[in-house]
């Protein structure tokens, strides 16, 4: 026997979600708001998703594959540089287009979290490492390839560039512009060897 079909689109509703957490964080997210947002009922949203942390952590996951996912792109590139570059210019465009919200999902909801969300905030923090690991994998790499100098700590480079790109979003958060965000891009390029 089939059970009753969802009477919502889960794409739509995870895009939804994506703005309201981007907006308010977490633990700012409140069930009402979410559900007025995604068209749904609290019972069909604990039915698709189990609870409000069930549901960010497929919101997160939306979100770092769809609006915040300049890593796929940056991969492409063919050396060290290019790649930080287009790591740094991604986190630009995302800070900086009109239609987003202020700052990052992830940065804002981690730093918003009580002592009640504690899973939220381990959860958050090991997307934040899986990034970090990505790219000093990739920098690894291009040591490697001798495409860094044998000097270069790929993990610090990696760091050094996450660091960038958060505080990226915490100034677009208290206003910074497109260009002001450029500024910062172009400066840590400056930092980066090859």
């Amino acid at each position: 026997m089939a059970g009753r079909p969802r009477e919502f689109e889960i794409d739509k509703a995870l895009d939804q979600a994506v703005q309201v957490f981007w907006k308010r964080g977490y633990e700012g997210a409140s069930l009402s708001e979410l559900t007025r947002a995604m068209g749904i009922s609290r019972t069909s949203l604990y039915a698709a998703f189990g609870d409000k942390e069930g549901l960010f952590a497929q919101v997160a996951a939306r979100y770092e594959t769809g609006r915040a996912d300049y890593m796929t792109h940056a991969l492409e590139a063919q050396t060290a540089r290019e790649f930080a570059r287009r790591l740094l210019q991604g986190a630009v465009d995302l800070h900086s287009d009109p239609d987003n919200p202020h700052g990052c999902m992830v940065v804002q909801s981690a730093l918003a979290c009580g002592p009640d969300s504690d899973s939220v905030r381990h959860q958050l923090g090991m997307r934040r490492r899986g990034g970090e690991e990505t790219i000093r994998q990739r920098f690894e790499q291009a040591k490697t390839d001798a495409d860094l100098p044998s000097d270069c700590d790929p993990g610090a480079l990696a760091r050094f560039i996450k660091a960038v790109i958060y505080g990226m979003a915490v100034q677009s958060v208290g206003g910074a512009t497109r260009e002001e965000l450029q500024q910062v891009a172009d400066m840590a390029m400056r930092a980066v060897p090859g």
